[in-house]
């Protein structure tokens, strides 16, 4: 008796055989059939004849949809799986290598992932794939700012929302992104007024306007609007005056000491930020712990209370541990120079702030490492060298809108400059430190409170 091949039960395979590169779905469709033991006859069902079978199976002969389902649940899979190989359908296979994307940019392993978020976004637009769509669009945006492309990451965002509902509540994430490289890129008014517009859309979800709040606080402040910066975070602060999450009322009682801090008002500053520490120290939050007693030492040091300021530097080292963020050391190095300065230890001051430049910091912070080190040169006695630092501390203060820290350098440089006999360059400079003095001014003064 002859015995008919494709009806033979071949062995050993198992259900785990893994599919060859470029199967066809008449080679899965027999390695499926094998694994589970099935001659043609028995995979058959009406409609689905074993010679219909092998015709597959040869290749000579495309399934329908209905054959395909009836397939597939015999050989207990889909029928999408039958047909491409994959349990996942399109969208959840595009929904897969999205999120594998994203989580690679935020771990900043990012590299060769634009084209690959590119070739998404162009599938998901020619499937009508709308949330794929919008989230590679953020994820290209993220890309571009990293690679400092603000214009075209201003251009993703703004696609990204541009066929969206104005929802700001649901899109915090994305209109405070748009807003922040709108900032980055010049744009100031357009970030306030956007973020304007999200607080005013997010009424009732607490959580929501105290985010834009404190990023409108921020970009109205950069506008030199400080006064109104103030009412917008004191009245989300009495909006979330019942909530039980302590990040609400940190983030706002954090951007009032910021306000205040850039007014001068120094106890305001210290009042907010030390309430936002008694906040933080019901988390676990150690890191944000750690930098608001930064923001409290700067304080201290800054109205000359040196003992107090030392407590929270010490507080700040200890939450900070071993490791360090970059910015978070080069601040801890600048604020204990200062102290060394205060207490007119020009060696330590001098030191500790050319550890800070070493460690290659923001323009920012370069800035007030300079000014720190010019201090302490000026107390060892080193004027020529105090006088560079100062100059290029200042001017990169200037660039950097830190208007207030400029004029306090310049103050600290006429002072230098007046002891060593020179009277008329120390009133130059103080002119000059009464100029920055008005640009740091907020439009509507107003007493400490």
């Amino acid at each position: 008796m002859t015995t008919d091949p494709e009806n033979v039960r071949i062995g050993p395979v198992t259900p785990e055989t893994p599919p060859a590169a470029g199967e066809t779905i008449g080679q899965r469709l027999k390695r499926l059939r094998l694994a589970r033991g099935l001659s043609q006859r028995e995979l058959a069902a009406p409609g689905v004849s074993y010679a219909y079978i092998s015709r597959i199976e040869a290749g000579t002969r495309q399934p329908s949809v209905k054959a395909l389902r009836k397939l597939a649940g015999k050989l207990g899979v889909s029928a999408d799986f039958l047909e491409t190989g994959s349990e996942l359908d399109p969208a959840e296979a595009r929904e897969l290598r999205l999120a594998d994307l994203e989580l690679a940019i935020r771990l900043g392993e990012a590299d060769g992932a634009e084209e690959a978020v590119l070739e998404l976004l162009a599938e998901a637009t020619a499937a009508a794939d709308g949330p794929c769509a919008f989230r590679a669009r953020v994820a290209a945006a993220t890309i571009r700012e990293a690679k400092d492309d603000l214009p075209g990451a201003i251009q993703f965002l703004e696609g990204a929302l541009a066929d969206e509902p104005f929802a700001p509540s649901e899109r915090v994430d994305v209109y405070g992104h748009l807003a922040r490289v709108y900032a980055a890129s010049g744009r100031t008014r357009e970030a306030a007024d956007l973020l304007g517009a999200c607080l005013e859309g997010s009424t009732g979800n607490p959580s929501a306007e105290t985010r834009y709040a404190v990023l409108l606080s921020y970009a109205l402040t950069d506008l030199g609007e400080i006064a109104r910066a103030e009412e917008v975070v004191r009245t989300a602060l009495e909006r979330t005056g019942d909530t039980e999450d302590p990040y609400m009322r940190v983030r706002l009682y954090w951007s009032l000491a910021r306000l205040a801090d850039a007014e001068g008002r120094g106890s305001v500053a210290l009042r907010n930020i030390r309430k936002a520490i008694a906040l933080l120290e019901s988390t676990e939050d150690a890191l944000n712990l750690a930098r608001a007693h930064l923001l409290a030492g700067r304080i201290l040091i800054e109205r000359n209370s040196p003992g107090d300021a030392e407590v929270h530097l010490e507080n700040a080292e200890r939450l900070l541990g071993g490791t360090p963020a970059n910015h978070d050391l080069v601040e801890v190095k600048v604020q204990r120079s200062r102290l060394a300065a205060i207490r007119s230890d020009g060696d330590s001051a001098v030191g500790l702030a050319q550890e800070a430049l070493a460690l290659d910091p923001t323009p920012a912070d370069r800035g007030e490492a300079l000014t720190a080190l010019a201090d302490g040169l000026s107390l060892r006695g080193e004027p020529d060298e105090a006088n560079d630092a100062y100059r290029e501390g200042i001017r990169v203060l200037e660039s950097e809108g830190r208007w207030r820290a400029a004029a306090t350098a310049c103050r600290s440089w006429a002072r230098m400059l007046r002891d060593g006999g020179r009277e008329a360059d120390a009133l130059d400079v103080l002119d000059r430190a009464a100029e920055l003095g008005m640009r740091a001014a907020p439009q509507h003064a107003h007493a400490d409170r």
